[in-house]
């Protein structure tokens, strides 16, 4: 039988121990501190000889080339600050990130070194979040938020397991809020009575407010989307328009806040078609605007933007859609118009197709999902009624199969 090659000093050692889920491997080696000390790192989890085998010959060489770091020294925060700077994100995304991890992370486990995370200490601050996790100190954050924070930190450390600074990823044994639990606020839609409705009160109170609700009623674009369109992606001659890029709001904490335009949510572009009544109020909306100055009507001018040709502030213009649905329903009664969001107007779109019987596949094609499926999973509340109309239809052709 042949001996295992004993190991040389310097190459470290491995062993094996038991637990209660069976046999696991750790590894043993020396590293030498920026201050020319020397410790001793022990590193446990491993399944197999081989995979302890791996990451021993990965740590003795980062120790050779100057690249290993006492993971005992850094905490979380810087970990996650080189992290984030390494990830190819859209820059809304990373602001997303960048704001989570400074609100909801740092705040709590930031200060904790990265090998001394455990999964107990991470279900522990996912409910310090959930009872009292809102920033300006007024209540718990939302399942659904607090899934999403831990979702960025268990990406983040997948990563660290994967480039060696740990060996196994601790939050593989959380208990995060579950899918059901985290379920999107509930979806809002008008009727196409209601719709009609407000445009026409929004035409004769606002008309220039009013052609964007309808262009967002009407073809159900998202929010950046409509607020990046430009003259040239718009084709009256044949009614449509293309949607190319999608412009968001990003906060950073040394930049501030600016307008970043991008592509699309999906990064792949789409033809939306008009309706007829949609292209004639475009064209008066149009020659408005030439009055005023035939800058804004020129190919590159954006069909929303504000008088001086620059991007309507995202948050500001759902303010502004927000009061005029508050005005509207001060001027009809609350009960005609029930109070919803700016992007309620997209579910409305798709909500009053699909009613209609409109094939599931042509209303994610103009919602921009990457597949109809998504379509499907968003506006399932749709399909109960769609399934007794079918249900009806079927049974019809029994009765009379002539």
């Amino acid at each position: 039988m042949a001996r295992t090659k004993r190991r040389q000093a310097g190459e470290g050692g491995i062993s094996e121990y038991r637990t209660s889920t069976g046999t696991k491997f750790l590894i043993k080696y020396n590293a030498v501190r920026p201050d020319g000390s020397t410790k001793v790192v022990l590193k446990r989890g491993f399944a197999t000889r081989r995979e302890a085998a791996n990451a021993l010959r990965t740590e003795v060489r980062k120790v050779e080339t100057g690249e290993w770091v006492d993971l005992s020294k850094e905490t979380l925060t810087s970990y996650l600050d080189e992290w984030i700077g390494a990830q190819r994100l859209a820059p809304s995304t990373e602001s997303s990130y960048e704001k989570n991890i400074r609100l909801h992370v740092d705040k709590y486990i930031g200060r904790t070194p990265l090998d001394r995370l455990t999964a107990m200490s991470i279900d522990t601050w996912m409910r310090k979040l959930e009872l009292s996790g809102r920033a300006d100190g007024k209540g718990g954050l939302s399942a659904r938020t607090v899934r999403y924070i831990f979702t960025i930190l268990r990406s983040a450390l997948s990563d660290a397991v994967k480039h060696g600074h740990l060996a196994v990823n601790p939050t593989d044994r959380c208990s995060p809020p579950t899918p059901s639990q985290a379920r999107p606020p509930e979806m809002l839609a008008w009727t196409a009575v209601e719709l009609a409705r407000f445009l026409t009160w929004s035409e004769s109170f606002d008309s220039e407010a009013a052609m964007a609700w309808r262009v967002l009623g009407f073809t159900g674009m998202r929010r950046g989307e409509a607020l990046a369109l430009r003259w040239r992606d718009v084709d009256l001659d044949v009614m449509r328009v293309a949607v190319r890029r999608s412009v968001g709001l990003v906060r950073t904490k040394d930049r501030g806040e600016e307008l970043v335009e991008g592509p699309t949510k999906t990064g792949q572009s789409r033809v939306v078609e008009l309706d007829a009544g949609t292209v004639q109020k475009l064209r008066l909306y149009k020659a408005r605007r030439s009055s005023i100055s035939s800058e804004l009507v020129r190919d590159s001018a954006l069909v929303l933007g504000g008088l001086d040709g620059s991007y309507r502030h995202p948050e500001r213009f759902s303010r502004r859609f927000n009061s005029h649905v508050t005005r509207a329903r001060r001027a009809f009664g609350e009960d005609k118009l029930p109070r919803i969001r700016l992007h309620d107007l997209r579910h409305t779109h798709a909500t009053l197709l699909l009613a209609d019987g409109e094939p599931v596949k042509v209303v994610s094609e103009r919602l921009g999902h990457a597949n109809a499926t998504i379509t499907l999973g968003v506006y399932q509340h749709v399909h109960p009624g769609m399934g007794r109309q079918a249900a009806d239809r079927f049974a019809a052709l029994l009765d009379d199969p002539e």
